[in-house]
């Protein structure tokens, strides 16, 4: 099975002993934040093709709700 460089990132985060649960939510929100740019980068060039943006920010959102932290989109430019 492979593995994506996200759940690479996401499973050091996870097993972090060192990361309160408040650092690990904001680890993840900044991973989120990189990942929607990425996602919105992506769909505004015909060019490009999925390449695993939306699995990362699913994976992102799986973990902050794991934590206890709900995810909610803002703005009218929700994807």
């Amino acid at each position: 099975m492979t593995v994506s460089t996200m759940e690479l990132k996401l499973n050091a985060i996870r097993s972090d002993a060192g990361l309160s649960r408040q650092e690990k939510i904001a680890k993840l929100e900044k991973l989120r934040t990189e990942a929607r740019a990425l996602q919105r980068a992506a769909t505004e060039s015909a060019m490009v093709e999925d390449d695993g943006w939306y699995e990362d920010v699913h994976l992102i959102d799986t973990e902050l709700e794991n934590l206890g932290r709900s995810v909610e989109e803002k703005g009218a430019a929700t994807l």
